[in-house]
């Protein structure tokens, strides 16, 4: 009997490509704390004359990383939801409309992360 090499090929090339998306996270995420440090290097001024600090900057990438966590939550769970729904439809029709409405609820994930954001640039 042969050994299932394809299953073993399949899941290398998961783990090949899930340290792909790890590494681009991880430089992505240094990229972005040597520029904001890089940035908030200069003390700024704006017009209305209020100083800004490096707390004000850290701030702005707390409310950065809620938008983006919101929107990296609503992405894994619509495509989860989206190849079931489309599933579901093509085996019965008729529950287009609840799939539709499951497909919507994991908006309120970007909207909650939005409203963060706003709370927190609020402070600044």
């Amino acid at each position: 009997m042969k050994p299932a090499t394809h299953i073993v090929r399949s899941k290398k090339q998961e783990v090949t490509r899930l340290k792909k998306g790890l590494f681009l996270l991880g430089l992505t995420a240094v990229v972005l704390l040597l520029g904001a440090s890089m940035a908030l290097a200069a003390e700024a001024t704006p017009e209305g004359g209020k100083q800004l600090s490096l707390a004000h900057g850290l701030l702005g990438l707390a409310a950065a990383l809620a938008v983006f966590g919101g929107a990296i939550g609503t992405a894994w769970a619509q495509s989860r939801i989206g190849a079931a729904a489309a599933g579901a439809i093509a085996e019965r029709p008729e529950i287009g409309g609840q799939m539709l409405i499951f497909l919507v609820l994991p908006e309120t994930l970007i909207i909650f992360g939005f409203l963060v954001a706003f709370f927190i640039i609020g402070k600044i």
